[in-house]
């Protein structure tokens, strides 16, 4: 263990426990899921307010443009909200990057809308872990190491996107764009489990729409004229999960599509995740699809076109990533905390960082559970804990020069 100095115990005596969940409380009780566009612009301009206490460049970016398949095969533009992104001393020697998102998987019609109690320290409430405690985490860490001297050689940029919720599709080349230069990341989705264990290595993802037209006839009259689209959807989605192996996950989750019964239906769309674990079997598994497709083409004699891709890349524990999570857990140990971590299936932007060559550790926000759900929970005494752990993290990048 390594004792604290004094710099950084006046840092740790910043975070406050009741203004950072009056924080968290505000920014839930506006619903900001991925697609509620007005929702998402308040809760950008709040985040805005706050973050212009680090006395950087606070800046709201427009989304790059996103396509969407919808049921009946149509192609369309999405849109999405505005990304947040404050800039502090970019010239400085040392560049860091923190990320968070403001939106939830939660839509403005849902009926989970309200915060309640369900014990002494733990608050019920969409998107109060994930992630707006971790915002929150994430603000007061950084204004801690902001009072100390040595985090002054610190650059660092904020991204909080309105997207990553459903794959940061529009906010991705900004993710890029913002890692370049950077020694490592700190992402603030909640804890990989409510001990606040962290989530080590993690696959990748990719979301396909798989467009099939065939030809319609009667089902009765003229059958055999037909070429029914949602056979072959239907065959090809059993074909994409037979590829299911250690290390590759497979899911076939949505066919739309379909005609009267009388019908030969000429048109389907397939939804299928795929979840490989590493970057030889995410090329072996887009390479599979297309293959697959082919023999689909020629034995239903239906055209099918592929929409989607890989948006979040197999994230390994590198040796850098090791580094930065060695970091973190003796940080935690100087703290009285015993931090650990696991490999997980669940994806997010820590992917698409760690693909950039820049090492992340994407659990730093609060301990809860159940997120993604009307059971979400957040453990408020986490707040200042976690927020301490990150400040502690900052100071020592600012005193080594280096992971």
């Amino acid at each position: 263990m390594q004792p604290l100095s004094k710099s950084e115990l006046a840092a740790l005596e910043r975070p406050d426990h009741d203004r950072m969940l009056a924080q968290v409380q505000i920014w839930a009780g506006i619903n900001s899921g991925t697609g509620n566009l007005k929702g998402l612009g308040t809760t950008a301009s709040l985040l805005a307010d706050a973050f212009t206490s680090l006395h950087g460049e606070v800046e709201l970016i427009e989304p790059a443009p996103v396509e969407k398949v919808l049921a009946d095969g149509a192609i369309v533009e999405v849109a999405h909200g505005r990304h947040l992104v404050t800039t502090v001393r970019p010239d400085a020697p040392i560049q860091l990057l923190l990320t968070g998102h403001m939106d939830t998987v939660f839509a403005v019609d849902h009926p989970f809308q309200e915060q309640r109690w369900l014990d002494e320290g733990v608050l019920n409430g969409p998107g109060v872990a994930d992630m707006k405690g971790g915002i929150a985490v994430m603000l007061a860490a950084l204004s801690a190491a902001e009072t100390a001297p040595e985090f002054q050689q610190i650059g660092y940029q904020v991204l909080i996107n309105s997207d990553e919720e459903t794959g940061s599709a529009s906010s991705a080349e900004l993710i890029k764009q913002l890692a370049r230069g950077k020694l490592a990341a700190l992402t603030y989705e909640p804890s990989a489990l409510p001990d606040g264990t962290l989530a080590g290595a993690r696959a990748g993802s990719g979301n396909f729409s798989i467009i099939i037209t065939g030809r319609s006839a009667h089902a009765g009259r003229n059958p055999q004229e037909g070429r029914n689209a949602v056979l072959a959807a239907a065959d090809l989605a059993l074909r994409l999960k037979a590829l299911t192996r250690d290390g590759l996950s497979v899911n076939p989750a949505k066919i739309d599509g379909g005609s009267p019964n009388n019908v030969v239906p000429d048109h389907a769309v397939l939804r299928v995740n795929l979840r490989p674990h590493g970057p030889d079997l995410q090329d072996i598994a887009y390479n599979e699809i297309k293959r697959l497709i082919s023999i689909i083409e020629l034995e239903h004699e239906v055209s099918i076109h592929l929409h989607g891709h890989f948006n979040r890349p197999p994230k390994p524990l590198t040796p850098e990533a090791e580094k930065l999570f060695g970091l973190v857990k003796s940080c935690g140990e100087d703290l009285g905390l015993s931090i650990g971590w696991k490999s997980t299936g669940g994806v997010c932007d820590g992917n698409n960082i760690e693909a950039c060559g820049v090492p992340v550790v994407d659990t730093m926000g609060v301990r809860g559970g159940s997120i993604h759900s009307s059971d979400e929970f957040l453990i408020t005494e986490s707040l200042v804990e976690r927020a301490k752990l990150s400040a502690l993290t900052l100071l020592r990048i600012a005193q080594k020069g280096a992971i």
